[in-house]
């Protein structure tokens, strides 16, 4: 675990394998309190941001997974003003990424606890990038750890339930059992979270899958993240001697 960025290298061997790489985009209204901006011009420079993010991740050949949070369950409690506009980014950088051909969207948690106007943009977005087989960008929308884990519960419980099978789970269930009925099933667990903003706490951030992860705590704005941030996080991560709790 690291709070501050080392010097910046290019891309290094690729001697462990960084196959999803996990983002907190923390600071977006810290950043516009400091540069004399609206909540809402923060917001913007964010979403631009992550486009950014996602074009200089197509140069980490081993990467398949990307996950963005930029909205936790929590935060539907700000108001309906700020959200409306926090709405909007989101959904105009699902567009754009849907755009780009590139990436496979994926949501997280319940896109659907949002307005509906939004969450009919966000699905078809999502729609639109069905076919490709290429890496896929997780995106956390009305996301918590706790209540993943508790939808996922709920899911199995209903499944073993109609196969009459409760019994069974009962006595057998393990790990593997759970992760299955997960947001993120079928993808391999993140090796990497970054947090931007300096904050070093994870807030409910896929607690189950990053039980492992490497934690790296990047001091800047999430809207002022740069490419060598990037790279000096990889970088840090590349050069780690992951121990998986041996």
């Amino acid at each position: 675990m690291v709070s501050q960025s080392s010097s910046a290298y290019d891309y290094p061997p690729e001697n462990i394998a960084l196959r999803h790489l996990a983002v907190i985009l923390d600071g977006n209204r810290r950043w516009a309190r400091s540069n004399g901006q609206s909540t809402s011009k923060g917001y913007q420079h964010g979403g631009n941001r992550v486009l950014d993010l996602l074009n200089w991740c197509l140069d980490i050949t081993d990467l398949e997974v990307v996950t963005l949070w930029p909205l936790s369950t929590e935060n539907l409690r700000r108001p309906d003003t700020e959200l409306d506009r926090l709405f909007r980014v989101i959904a105009d950088t699902t567009h754009a990424i849907a755009a780009t051909q590139q990436w496979r969207i994926h949501y997280l948690g319940v896109p659907e606890r949002l307005p509906a106007q939004w969450t009919s943009i966000l699905l078809s977005a999502a729609g639109e990038t069905a076919h490709i087989v290429g890496p896929t960008v997780n995106i956390a929308l009305a996301y918590g750890g706790h209540d993943e884990i508790a939808r996922g519960v709920q899911r199995m419980l209903l499944a073993h339930r109609t196969a009459g099978t409760l019994d069974h789970l009962a006595q057998y269930i393990d790990p593997a059992d759970i992760a299955r009925y997960l947001d993120t099933t079928g993808q391999p667990d993140p090796d990497l979270v970054i947090r931007t903003s300096g904050e070093q706490r994870m807030s409910g951030f896929m607690p189950w899958q990053t039980a492992y992860a490497e934690y790296y705590f990047c001091p800047v704005n999430w809207p002022d993240f740069q490419q060598t941030d990037l790279i000096r996080a990889v970088s840090w991560y590349r050069h780690r001697a992951r121990r998986y709790g041996r």
